[in-house]
């Protein structure tokens, strides 16, 4: 006879899984800083010099959301070969969806000098963001990092690739992707979260403030204080 298994209720379970995924996303993020720290020193990052006048947003800076009345800014400095930035995607989405006519939600790049091919895909981005592409480019460089991340070859004909599917104006994206503007431009936010402590990615801040997460519970809380009248 075969015994049956008792499952929890389908809520339990879901809240159970969730947990995981934080659990998981929590060692990877751990996993990513510690890389970060015992490279640091030997990547085109430390070439960067410290701002003067560090911001955690910039006029130029990426925004995902545009509420009519802002409460609160949320701001993320990301890797776009980082595993934890992936990671925390369906996280991040349901915040904005939850949040985002109140919160603005912005991007900041962070390559980390330890993958080969995060100063790249930040220049892909930002190429493509010259031409209104900058959301669809980053979600198909996190849709397609575990074919090109942890490589030790450049995937820049790659990126070009991804811009063409995209249909941007390629004279204009090899144009941008090759410019000392747009290498400033992801220079400008690397030398900013140097200058706030950012030491791996994802790192949030909210109102200008570094946060330490724990939980989802934890962020959520966060969040709702900030936009509570």
């Amino acid at each position: 006879m075969t015994k049956t298994v008792d499952q929890p209720p389908a809520p339990q379970r879901a809240r159970q899984i969730r947990g995981a995924i934080w659990v998981a996303l929590a060692l990877v993020v751990v996993a990513c800083i510690v890389g970060f720290l015992m490279i640091s020193g030997n990547g085109k990052n430390d070439e960067v010099p410290a701002s003067s006048t560090a911001q955690v947003i910039r006029d130029d800076s990426h925004r995902l959301t545009d509420p009519a009345v802002e409460k609160a800014q949320l701001v993320e400095f990301l890797d776009f070969e980082c595993e934890a930035c992936r990671g925390a995607i369906p996280l991040v989405d349901d915040l904005k969806a939850e949040y985002g006519d109140r919160i603005t939600f912005a991007h900041r790049y962070y390559p980390l000098p330890g993958h080969r091919n995060s100063g790249t895909s930040a220049l892909a981005a930002e190429a493509a963001a010259q031409q209104g592409k900058y959301e669809a480019m980053v979600d198909k460089l996190y849709a397609t990092q575990p074919e090109w991340g942890e490589s030790s070859d450049s995937k820049a004909a790659l990126f070009r690739t991804y811009a063409q599917e995209l249909g941007l104006d390629m004279a204009a994206f090899d144009a941008a992707v090759g410019s000392t503007q747009t290498l400033d431009r992801v220079n400008q936010d690397v030398a900013d979260g140097k200058a706030l402590g950012v030491s791996g990615t994802p790192t949030f801040f909210l109102d200008g403030k570094k946060l330490t997460l724990n939980t989802e519970a934890q962020f959520r809380q966060l969040l709702d204080a900030a936009v509570a009248d």
